[in-house]
């Protein structure tokens, strides 16, 4: 997966995570927030649950277009961004885990998913 690529979805499910938050403050109910949000950037619910899987790249056109309908400059989605509201720590670890995802390879990356969900409660 290139980096272009990682980007766009990361970014992406960071503006989807602003309106679902956004939508939520103002009273709406969770359920059907994604299907809301695909509809508002004239996507399918299926194209961006594909997307945000990592099952289908955001292509240019696409990112054009989530970038339009989010009042957001052409080319945002591709720069690739810190997450925000992140303790310092937090910050360090998820940067370490990045660069071990990105210079691993995939039999190195299902192991690494594998350890990581021996934590999850």
């Amino acid at each position: 997966m290139s980096s272009i690529t990682t980007f766009r979805r990361l970014n992406a499910i960071a503006l989807f995570q602003t309106f679902a938050e956004e939508r939520i403050a103002a009273g709406d109910p969770p359920k059907g927030l994604e299907s809301t949000w695909a509809k508002q950037v004239e996507m399918s619910g299926a194209t961006w649950s594909m997307a945000k899987s990592g099952a289908r790249p955001i292509g240019d056109k696409l990112a054009r277009q989530i970038e339009q309908h989010c009042g957001k400059e052409p080319g945002w989605l591709d720069v690739e961004r810190e997450p925000t509201g992140l303790s310092p720590g937090e910050q360090q670890f998820l940067a370490l885990a990045l660069k071990v995802y990105r210079e691993t390879n995939s039999d190195g990356r299902k192991r690494l998913k594998q350890a990581l969900k021996t934590f999850q409660k």
